[in-house]
């Protein structure tokens, strides 16, 4: 039986900045190996840096929400356990990521995604409190798993 389609699809791609900073690894290796050959150094540089993207684009995660089940990456959850669920934009989603969370918490977070929504669930078996997921959509993440 095939899956509902999705109500909900965010697909948590690094930022382009993520790639150019991570490109600071070509000149670095370059000028590592450069006293040894150049050729090593110039292979070097584009096998790193090539490791590096098939390495940011695989761990690449997506959310999903359809009529029946959130899917954070490979973790899921029935929508008829979610209790709350709230958006944290800016400084409160610092505080969510910092002072304020929980050591027991499932965590999807990507640092190159400003905001977080906090999605609390009634499960007397699971020991999460609580689930913090990044998303560029926080507040309409947090609006589609309120309707459930």
């Amino acid at each position: 039986m095939p899956l509902p389609p999705p109500v909900y699809r965010e697909r948590l791609w690094p930022a382009w900045w993520v790639f150019v900073a991570t490109a600071l690894v070509i000149p670095a290796s370059f000028l590592v190996l450069l006293p040894i050959s150049v050729p090593a150094g110039v292979v070097t540089a584009v096998v790193l840096y090539g490791a590096i993207v098939v390495a940011l684009i695989a761990t690449t995660r997506t959310i999903e929400v359809d009529a029946d089940e959130l899917r954070v990456g490979r973790a899921s959850l029935p929508r008829v356990l979610i209790t709350r669920a709230s958006a944290a934009l800016g400084p409160e989603a610092v505080a969510e990521r910092g002072v304020r969370l929980d050591a027991r918490a499932y965590l999807l977070l990507r640092g190159w995604v400003r905001d977080v929504v906090r999605i609390e669930f009634d499960d007397p078996e699971d020991p999460v409190p609580y689930w913090l997921v990044s998303s560029r959509r926080a507040e309409e993440l947090a609006g589609v798993l309120g309707q459930g």
